[in-house]
């Protein structure tokens, strides 16, 4: 079956948030073991590494219609790229960026050749020196033209990395321009329609929780103690 035949098989079916991030990281799994030269897995293998049940890992793999060997288990490879028809758009998906200091810049290296399907195509801010140049290969606006720009780039999945002030109003102005997924790194929760997706990504409370549970472990006492 070619990866065209595969992709309409898979079709639309709606999976929950969770399945999808457990493909994504099966995936990067599945990465990791085709560069260390391993050709095959097994479910319970792979259950283990991506720290779920093989059942569980199994129920997922349902939705990318990819069944392994009784005696050898998945070919590595042919269930990446199975995962990869069922997450990955058939063509770039545009995306857009909102805020261009320091976390924004942060954001184009990161995503510079990470994800070749996923391109930010167009930045946006309100600062005079940020405006009307091109930063990391990408043109940025002024986020007054977000409607027009997101037009003309087919653009409906955007970045807000801005203060937690404006990022209401900027996410309000991207939805009126047609966006329809937001990840949002402002430290507040927005409010949106609920035809409109967002994930929050707060930093400072990550890195609270990491502190918090850091100090537990350094205050529990050591198994067998008394």
């Amino acid at each position: 079956m070619t990866i065209n035949q595969a992709r309409r098989n898979v079709g639309r079916k709606t999976v929950s948030e969770l399945v999808v991030v457990r493909l994504i990281l099966y995936r990067r799994i599945l990465r990791d073991l085709a560069f260390s030269g391993t050709r095959y897995v097994f479910s319970h293998q792979l259950a283990v590494l991506a720290d779920v049940t093989p059942e569980q890992l199994r129920r997922d793999l349902m939705n990318v219609r990819y069944e392994g060997s009784p005696t050898r288990g998945y070919e590595v490879v042919i269930l990446e790229e199975r995962i990869g028809v069922f997450l990955d758009p058939a063509t770039t998906q545009s995306v857009a960026l909102v805020g261009v200091g320091n976390l924004g810049r942060a954001l184009f290296a990161y995503f510079l050749g990470r994800r070749p399907l996923l391109q930010i195509v167009a930045a946006f801010d309100i600062d005079p020196a940020k405006v009307d140049r091109m930063i990391n290969g990408c043109p940025s606006y002024h986020i007054s033209e977000a409607r027009t720009v997101m037009r003309d780039k087919g653009i409906n999945v955007a970045m807000i990395a801005v203060p937690a002030a404006a990022a209401q109003s900027v996410a309000d102005t991207l939805v009126e321009a047609g966006v329809r997924s937001l990840l949002n790194f402002a430290d507040v929760r927005l409010r949106l329609p609920p035809d409109v997706y967002v994930e929050h990504i707060d930093i400072g409370v990550t890195l609270e929780k990491v502190a918090f549970f850091a100090r537990r472990q350094a205050t529990a006492k050591p198994p067998g103690s008394p």
